[in-house]
């Protein structure tokens, strides 16, 4: 179990490090001006929208714009909190991991449910967007697994107080 999960810890530490760099390039452009952004980010964004035809990137409907507002202002800073914890083994990896983890299920549950729903998006698209589900439950599953290799010992005796004398 515990080399299962150091190799679960690895690849929510890649995929958090890559999102942690691809989501304020890429995401942020449906949430801020153009003009706070370099041509070349742009013209990647325009690509992705051309060759994958992700029609909810390239028309931003509501329901994406708050979505991407939320991974603003809460799922990006918990992804950094993460690889923070991760780097510094801090006892509260597995809560973050949890909240994290809850939060792009419901983001990634709302978006498949319009892309299926509508019939618009293509396999290819979708087939882009499902890990990220998978992804979601992952650090899910992560933050309900305890890594403790202690083991807990509770009598079934109750104390009574005293202490003893040899």
């Amino acid at each position: 179990m515990g080399a299962l999960l150091k190799l679960v810890d690895a690849l929510l530490f890649l995929v958090f490090l890559l999102l942690a760099f691809i989501s304020p390039l890429i995401d942020f452009q449906l949430i801020f001006p153009q003009t706070l952004f370099p041509d070349f980010l742009i013209d990647l964004k325009a690509s992705y929208i051309h060759q994958y035809g992700d029609y909810l990137m390239a028309e931003s409907p509501p329901f994406v714009v708050g979505l991407v507002w939320l991974e603003l202002l809460f799922q990006w800073p918990l992804m950094l909190l993460n690889l923070y914890a991760f780097l510094a083994s801090k006892p509260w990896y597995n809560t973050t991991c949890l909240i994290y983890g809850v939060s792009v299920v419901a983001s990634m549950s709302a978006i498949l449910g319009e892309m299926v729903g509508s019939n618009r998006a293509s396999t290819t698209l979708l087939t882009i967007y499902y890990p990220f589900l998978g992804f979601g439950v992952l650090a899910m599953l992560r933050g309900l697994v305890s890594c403790s290799s202690k083991a807990t010992v509770t009598g079934t005796r109750p104390s009574n107080g005293r202490k003893k004398r040899a």
